[in-house]
């Protein structure tokens, strides 16, 4: 049974940075490292956005609110993928979910809480 499951959230200040970490299991190797990562964010009220993507070789992709901010990369070897935020901003307070997409799978983690606020 594939799992992801995220951690490193928490409350953080304005102009503070936070790494995320989203654990995969059950998943062999080449099943991993073939698929296409992507974190995700929901902020109450709104809608789920994406906020950064990771493709098997490595490309990645990142909408303008927080290019240059933040950095997601992956370790295959560790089936993890992390999210490297910095100068946060309260308009970043959301919970932040994992997701793993290859051919017909598609999986999500539970999430978790990511709040910018002084």
């Amino acid at each position: 049974q594939v799992q992801l499951v995220e951690s490193g959230g928490g409350l953080v200040q304005p102009g503070g940075s936070l790494r995320l970490s989203c654990a995969a299991s059950g998943m062999i190797f080449i099943i991993y490292s073939t698929s296409t990562m992507t974190w995700y964010r929901q902020a109450p009220g709104k809608q789920r956005e994406m906020v950064a993507t990771i493709t098997p070789n490595g490309n990645t992709n990142y909408p303008d609110s927080v290019k240059g901010r933040f950095t997601i990369s992956r370790d295959n070897t560790k089936r993890t993928v992390y999210l490297q935020m910095n100068n946060l901003k309260p308009e970043d307070t959301a919970v932040y979910y994992c997701n793993l997409v290859r051919i017909a799978d598609d999986y999500w983690g539970q999430g978790t809480q990511v709040t910018v606020s002084s």
